[in-house]
């Protein structure tokens, strides 16, 4: 297993990037009235992923990476829906859509895998401090007397 020392060294971060790159090389050939339209939208959607899986890497808590991760996740799912629309438009054929398709599914994947990881470090640890068995209502066995006021840290305990 390969040491992690920053965002890109990620197998899903990896992958996205690749997504993104495939994205922005498909793109290229699509009608110019669409720069701004679905053009634009598939290519900020591709981007998303490693964004926010270098944004989770980069906080404290694994909870927070979860999310941030999630939210990639989410971004790829929209991209499948944009190479979906293209599709439906004519830029791309059935064969492009399904190589595409295949590649973020990958990305999906592997990006899965990593919120399971992460999921395992945030589960709560059997050393957490909890509060003890007894019911609230139960008799101490020990009789404390109260602090007096000549010797208020006297008090038995």
């Amino acid at each position: 297993m390969a040491t992690i020392t920053h965002f890109r060294d990620l197998q899903c971060w990896q992958k996205c990037r690749e997504v993104r790159q495939r994205v922005r090389i498909l793109v290229k050939r699509w009608p110019g009235e669409e720069k701004f339209r679905l053009t634009d939208q598939i290519i900020r959607s591709s981007r998303g992923p490693t964004s926010h899986i270098a944004e989770g890497y980069g906080r404290f808590y694994e909870k927070e990476n979860i999310r941030f991760c999630r939210i990639a996740r989410g971004s790829l799912y929209e991209t499948q829906d944009h190479l979906i629309t293209a599709n439906d438009d004519g830029f791309i054929d059935e064969d492009v859509l399904k190589e595409h398709f295949e590649h973020v599914e990958t990305a999906i994947r592997i990006l899965n895998g990593y919120l399971r990881y992460l999921d395992t470090l945030s589960a709560p640890r059997s050393s957490s401090v909890s509060e003890p068995p007894a019911p609230y209502d139960a008799q101490a066995s020990v009789v404390r007397s109260p602090p007096s006021p000549e010797a208020p840290l006297n008090a038995d305990l």
